[in-house]
């Protein structure tokens, strides 16, 4: 059976919504191209410290887990908020918004504080073909992580302007999906970057 109009998540309601959220599944799978591009240059560059500290000897697991977990609560603060945004609940759903750029901002501020630690540790992008593959794939990450924060917090102000509507709440849908995206990169980078490299 065809859903109705009026069960139609608001974000897909229009046609042209409807098109811009297809079209921004493209772009991820751009983006999907870049992140693979850059896993594979790490696992090639992994074992190559060049008499530099390796994995092992830098990383911190209780920073990463924290990171970890701002990052995905973060995923289900944006869930929450995309809840509220379907049932018209604009208040709620702006204070789960500014929950989930709170958390973060609180992942970029471990994770630059990760990044000053690596570097008293004598780990910078030039010391070896390891630490650039690193530091380009986390840092690339962080820009988005960056720039995710920045872009849903200028559409949080045009959410408080003009409310929910198909337009509004297609952009914000679509910006989730680019958060959610994110944070599965996060997975990635968690699992073949940080438990890896701690085991050698």
């Amino acid at each position: 059976m065809e859903m109705t109009q009026a069960n139609t998540p608001l974000e897909y309601r229009s046609h042209q919504s409807q098109m811009n959220i297809l079209g921004f599944w493209i772009f991820l799978g751009a983006e999907i191209v870049l992140f693979s591009t850059l896993f594979a240059s790490y696992f090639v560059l992994e074992h190559n410290t060049a008499g530099g500290p390796a994995g092992q000897d830098i990383f911190i697991l209780k920073d990463v887990l924290i990171e970890t977990f701002l990052l995905l609560t973060s995923s289900f603060t944006a869930g929450l908020a995309i809840h509220f945004m379907r049932n018209n609940a604009k208040n709620d759903m702006i204070v789960w918004t500014i929950v989930t750029l709170l958390l973060g901002a609180g992942f970029l501020y471990m994770e630059i504080n990760e990044f000053i630690h690596y570097v008293h540790e004598g780990a910078t992008i030039q010391t070896s073909g390891f630490t650039a593959a690193f530091f380009t794939l986390l840092g690339t990450h962080g820009a988005h992580v960056t720039f995710g924060i920045i872009w849903i917090s200028l559409l949080l102000f045009q959410i408080a302007k003009r409310g929910i509507t198909e337009k509004t709440s297609s952009k914000f849908f679509i910006a989730s999906l680019y958060w959610h995206f994110l944070d599965v990169v996060w997975i990635f980078i968690f699992t073949f970057v940080y438990l890896k490299g701690m085991v050698g």
